[in-house]
């Protein structure tokens, strides 16, 4: 038995990952897989790697771009969800701010530098005409943080998906101002190069039983009650959330990796593009 030790975020697109942990799929392919929880998200994640306490890091495609970019020794070895991950710009629940435009100038908690939230506030400033170099941030590690954070007046506004957060909007502890599709598909799962050099065959396997799970995720019996019940949300918004969201079997696309790439150097985010060979690891390449 080999192990691998996986890091992702406590949120229903990972229900693969524990179906196939709980059913002992990675075992009969003869896989130790270790999955810790990573609540504070991808900027956590991007240094779980670097410091090597995880192997592989199911991470949002924005974020593990810029960290490979800035030096992490990791490798994106497949995409996992290729359809858009909608964030929800969300503000205290008994907040005067309205719309988006109220937004402007005030203060975005963010998990950590890095991490998704932070990177789609710049996105979202774009997309909205702000200046991006006027952005002000504050660190919140968490959505515990973040709640206690916008309540304090600490930060005005948080971008976090919009599904997981949606029950904080329905018991008004958020309310949600408005939605900010990433432009590109949302997470990947990225490999450390110790992990790809040490174990390529395991990590292979790895994926070939996860992508036996999610090839027909959506449509395995019940599916939608099974999410709503593990991750506390109501039917009809998992419902939702399933019609919009696609789970990958194939490495992403360049083209992909361009336009993430294009974002980041004109956000001023990374300091030079590089090519998309860098980026990636496909083990079944000749």
């Amino acid at each position: 038995m080999t192990k691998i030790k996986v890091g992702g975020v406590p949120e229903h697109f990972n229900l693969p990952w524990h179906r196939c942990i709980e059913n002992n799929k990675f075992t009969e392919a003869g896989i130790d897989l270790e999955w810790r929880e990573v609540p504070e998200g991808t900027g956590a994640m991007c240094n779980l790697l670097r410091e090597e306490e995880i192997d592989v890091a199911v991470i949002l495609t924005e974020g593990i771009t810029r960290d490979i970019i800035n030096g992490n020794q990791s490798k994106i070895i497949q995409n996992y969800i290729g359809s858009p991950l909608i964030w929800g710009i969300h503000v205290d629940g008994r907040s005067s701010f309205k719309n988006i435009n109220d937004l402007k100038g005030s203060k975005a908690a963010i998990s950590r530098e890095g991490s998704g939230s932070h990177l789609m506030a710049y996105v979202n400033a774009e997309n909205v005409g702000w200046d991006t170099d006027s952005l002000k941030f504050e660190i919140v590690h968490n959505l515990d943080g973040a709640i206690e954070a916008l309540r304090q007046d600490g930060a005005q506004y948080f971008m976090w998906e919009h599904f997981t957060t949606k029950p904080l909007v329905d018991n008004n502890t958020f309310r949600l101002i408005a939605d900010c599709p990433t432009p590109w598909p949302c997470f990947v799962i990225a490999a450390s190069q110790k992990a790809i050099d040490e174990k390529p065959d395991e990590l292979l396997q790895m994926l070939d039983v996860l992508n036996t799970e999610t090839s027909d995720f959506k449509i395995q019996k019940n599916i939608d009650v099974e999410l709503a019940k593990r991750y506390g949300q109501k039917l009809e918004d998992i419902r939702k959330w399933l019609d919009l969201t696609h789970w990958s079997q194939q490495q992403i696309a360049n083209q992909d990796l361009i336009e993430v790439q294009d974002y980041l150097k004109r956000l001023k985010l990374i300091s030079e593009k590089v090519d998309c060979k860098e980026l990636i690891h496909n083990f079944r390449a000749k």
